[in-house]
């Protein structure tokens, strides 16, 4: 399939999520002639995608998106062979064939295939530069969250999501949740008065540890692992390689702080219809490893308030009376909500219906069934580009708070500091030769 054609299909997908009749939209109901036989997916229908970075996280995404008929995985891209080995023998398992393509460079991947769609799930220092590649090709895409390391290269990512008309879903599933929606939607409801605090609760960072350097192993590329970061050798980062403990390493993420932001603070955001904006002060201190390999704090605590009064407390559970999760206190209640379940400071409030005259937040009842869906529709997922960037600016507002050690005033729709040229220069990173966006 060349790119002209590529369009084409995505033209087509457009508009077979509904037709034009005196100006409004009608659904557009797809015959089941189109499928195959016993409900299968005809060929002319699927919906192709490659998957870049197929670790822990990636290969969760990626069964998932293998379980839905209309998706055919073509292509995988890891700089680990092992890892791309693993998540071909999935593919090839569920498919029954051994023709989904391997790469270990997304460069080369991008030019040799033509898909439909992309899942990246990638360490967070590379998130930038691999979304803005598939976005210049028009390719839809599913990212793992954080959007993006720093303030800048989120917002490169939404302005390349906007150029491009591309779909875009973050990894922030929480949103796809019943027992979340429903707390956000008592909220942004009413049904505990005017809310002026929130807190949010992340989990406790980690104490370092001195850890040696190693040989480069002969089935992983290591410079390619590095990308835009700056150089180092080769090293453990916690289980004998450098896999999921990067994230504890500035250079590449902000520890457990920008790794849950994206996902308690959106719910915060969700609840009060601060979605596409920010807080107007950040203040706080972190607790940083005075030696070892990892630098990211072990403790964090920082206040923001916004422009209409609402102020929010965002650390680590320990130093919260409740703990993980994200809970609102208004004038007539609080209510609670993290992955183990929802309460409220009275348990009638849960019990409170929402009226059909009254603010309905969008339903999404599976995160990756949502994507494939707008992908078809071209509709608006239930997070896109620019929620989960105003979501993870929280933890890296906080996080610049906390390395200056100063109040910040912050212009949520300009996204620079006051007055503050230190701060400033927190908001972007240089990329080590050739790495650009």
């Amino acid at each position: 399939m060349d790119k002209k054609s590529n369009v084409n299909r995505r033209g087509f997908l457009k508009q077979a999520g509904s037709v034009v009749a005196g100006g409004l939209m009608f659904p557009y109901v797809v015959p089941s002639s189109a499928l195959g036989r016993d409900g299968a997916v005809s060929p002319g229908n699927r919906i192709t995608m490659a998957a870049i970075g197929v670790g822990d996280m990636g290969t969760g995404d990626l069964q998932g998106f293998l379980n839905i008929p209309e998706v055919q995985v073509v292509a995988l891209c890891d700089v680990d062979d092992h890892r791309t080995e693993n998540a071909k023998n999935l593919v090839s398992l569920k498919y029954g064939n051994n023709d989904c393509r391997v790469y270990r460079d997304y460069r080369e991947l991008l030019e040799q295939e033509k898909v439909d769609t992309v899942m990246h799930a990638l360490p967070d220092h590379w998130h930038a530069i691999v979304s803005v590649a598939c976005a210049r090709k028009g390719i839809d895409m599913h990212g793992q969250k954080p959007l993006a390391r720093t303030i800048s290269q989120g917002r490169e990512i939404c302005d390349a999501v906007k150029r491009y008309g591309i779909i875009w879903q973050t990894g922030s599933w929480q949103r796809s949740v019943g027992h979340f929606r429903r707390a956000c939607e008592l909220v942004i409801n009413g049904r505990i008065g005017k809310v002026n605090f929130v807190e949010v609760g992340l989990p406790n960072g980690n104490q370092s540890k001195d850890l040696p350097l190693l040989p480069v192993p002969d089935y992983f590329d290591w410079d390619m692992w590095l990308g835009p970061a700056p150089w180092r050798p080769y090293q453990d980062f916690g289980n004998g390689n450098c896999h999921w403990n990067w994230r504890w390493i500035m250079d590449y993420s902000g520890g457990q702080l920008t790794d849950w932001a994206g996902h308690h603070v959106d719910i915060a955001h969700w609840a009060l219809g601060l979605d596409y904006t920010g807080p107007v002060e950040i203040e706080g201190q972190g607790w940083y490893p005075e030696s070892g390999t990892w630098n990211t704090p072990y403790a964090y605590d920082f206040l923001c308030k916004y422009a209409n009064g609402l102020e929010m407390r965002v650390a680590n559970q320990g130093r919260l009376p409740k703990g993980m999760g994200t809970a609102w206190y208004g004038d007539a209640g609080w209510i609670h909500v993290n992955r183990g379940g929802l309460w409220a400071s009275d348990p009638k409030i849960l019990r409170e219906r929402i009226g059909v005259n009254e603010i309905q937040l969008y339903k999404s009842l599976d995160h990756q069934r949502n994507f494939i869906d707008c992908v078809k529709s071209r509709k608006e997922t239930v997070t896109p580009a620019e929620i989960a960037h105003r979501s993870i600016s929280v933890g890296l507002l906080g996080e610049i708070a906390m390395l200056t050690g100063q109040k910040l005033k912050w212009d949520p729709e300009k996204e620079q500091f006051l007055n503050n040229d230190t701060a400033n220069r927190y908001l972007s990173r240089a990329f080590r030769h050739p790495w650009h966006l």
